[in-house]
């Protein structure tokens, strides 16, 4: 460097006018502009040349950064630069940066390199980037890097962002291994913002903490011939994580939006929208989201053997409003949600949806979603019979004081369990839901105990049967003994004292095992009913 005080750049540098431009605003703090004024030949990710007038050697770069000379009196050093063309290699690896960087409309030559480094505040804006390496990067303030095309990867393993992370429009394509963002471990303090961003190969994040929200919104996530698009399992979110539609209408990247580059919104009604859109599996499991799990208006194209898992996740709430997925599996087993809003049109259908171990509190169905729609929904996720979904929606139900639909879900349960049965047990379980409903509807045993006591009336008034012991029997009564005959436990003092034979006899023995089988029917329903199940 130079002598102490002394702001010139080393003569063994030789600096070009571009890089000597930038070390003078480097001191006073002010933007080195290298455009040339002509938006298509300005364009960092355009076909045009950039010449030897807009060229910065990454030397000179990592020079300011590491050991920049002093500011001017009165000002703060910083690193401010518009439309240049960085050559070689910016590697400052393991490297402490203090002034403000921010790099907007750039081309880099090469990877920019960045692991173990320290820097206060860094903004890559609409820059042309083969790789940024980043693992281990720690910033006190925000990392930038919206609408940049990065074109083999990002790579931010374990590092820590001390305020937001920002994605928003970035292109990023895969490296050698798959992946475009490589970001396992990774930390940071507020909120990450990767909205309307296009990643093509695995957005990894497993084991990341997001310390208010992670939106997504209206991101294109595609890995078609990986097995996700998205890899986040054990992913924490201390708010929301939105995988929704962008609204379009007065876009939030407009010179309007809140600086420096807007937050994208989530569309009202009659807004044009960018929806979120995954091509390729996505996994989600054992992460823990503190407000929700929006998927409104998301679209999901998978293979057949692709999933979107969202086993054991825990969340207050979970939006599942996108596209029915024509393809693939929702995998929601072990889940554990408070809230769970959906839509009929937004589960797979049979086969697609497996959901054992799932609990929730509330069903907030938007839109319509009636009861029959709503067992076909759990019918979807049961190919073999399993009782716990069955028994969770009964639950959810009861607990919103829907009693009469919650005993239509467990008579549905009954009824799939019924299919599990052997011959003789299979026969009589049609013939108590072809009775009593299983004890669920118990105001058929009475429409039936009716019936049966009619009849029985009118047949022993008919042919009444004999006294077992004449002069003893107490006055003949048709209805008394027709209903002694189907009260099993109660004694009217009538069955016994009568003798019947031929068909009397065959009629009391229909009416004596009729009235238990609607008895022990009606006492197992309300037995299930007392203990809640």
């Amino acid at each position: 460097m130079t002598e102490p005080g002394d702001g010139d750049a080393p003569a063994d540098l030789q600096l070009t006018s571009a890089e000597w431009s930038m070390w003078q605003a480097f001191r006073n703090g002010s933007t080195c502009d290298l455009h040339i004024g002509d938006p298509a030949r300005d364009d960092p990710h355009g076909q045009h040349l950039w010449g030897p007038e807009r060229r910065v050697r990454a030397r000179v770069v990592a020079l300011l950064l590491l050991d920049g000379p002093p500011p001017q009196p009165g000002r703060v050093s910083a690193l401010k630069i518009t439309g240049a063309y960085i050559t070689d290699t910016l590697d400052v690896a393991g490297g402490t940066i203090k002034p403000f960087v921010e790099l907007r409309d750039c081309r880099f030559e090469a990877e920019v390199v960045l692991p173990e480094s320290r820097f206060t505040t860094l903004r890559l804006v609409n820059c042309a980037i083969p790789r940024v390496e980043a693992a281990r990067l720690h910033t006190e303030g925000d990392l930038h890097l919206p609408r940049c095309v990065v074109h083999s990867g990002i790579r931010l393993t374990d590092a820590h962002i001390g305020t937001d992370l920002m994605l928003n429009q970035t292109v990023v394509h895969k490296d050698r291994q798959g992946r475009s963002i490589m970001a396992d471990g990774m930390t940071v303090a507020q909120d990450l913002q990767a909205e309307m961003m296009e990643s093509y190969g695995e957005l990894s994040l497993r084991g990341a903490t997001i310390g208010v929200s992670l939106s997504l919104r209206g991101s294109r996530l595609s890995n078609p011939f990986g097995r996700r698009a998205l890899n986040a399992p054990q992913l924490t979110v201390e708010r929301t994580l939105y995988l929704t539609a962008a609204g379009l209408a007065n876009s939030p990247f407009s010179s309007s939006a809140t600086p420096p580059y807007g937050v994208a919104h989530t569309p009202s009604r009659g807004t044009r929208m960018q929806r979120f859109e995954c091509e390729g599996g996505m996994r989600l499991d054992d992460g823990r989201f503190g407000d929700a799990v929006d998927f409104e208006h998301a679209r999901f194209i998978m293979e057949s053997d692709q999933e979107l898992s969202l086993r054991r996740i825990q969340t207050p709430e979970l939006r599942f409003l996108g596209e029915r997925p024509q393809r693939g599996r929702v995998i929601l087993s072990g889940a554990r949600v408070v809230n769970l809003v959906d839509k009929s049109a937004s589960w797979p259908g049979l086969g697609g949806l497996w959901m054992a171990g799932f609990a929730y509190e509330t069903l907030i169905p938007r839109g319509h979603f009636p009861l029959s729609l709503r067992l076909q929904w759990v019918a979807a996720a049961t190919p073999e019979y399993a009782p716990e979904p069955y028994e969770m929606l009964a639950t959810s139900l009861r607990t919103t004081g829907e009693d009469s639909d919650a005993r239509e879900v467990l008579l549905a349960k009954q009824r799939r369990r019924r299919e599990t049965l052997p011959l003789a047990a299979k026969a009589w379980g049609f013939l108590q839901d072809w009775t009593v409903a299983y004890g669920y509807r118990p105001g058929r045993a009475a429409v039936w105990m009716g019936i049966l006591w009619a009849i029985g009336t009118i047949y022993f008034s008919v042919s009444p049967p004999p006294p077992l012991k004449p002069g003893e029997a107490p006055p003949w009564n048709a209805y008394l003994y027709s209903l002694d005959l189907l009260l099993p436990v109660i004694d009217l003092n009538q069955g016994a004292a009568w003798k019947p034979g031929g068909g009397a006899q065959w009629a009391a023995a229909i009416l004596i095992l009729a009235g238990w089988v609607l008895a022990t029917t009606v006492a197992a329903g309300a037995s299930r009913l007392l203990r809640r199940q």
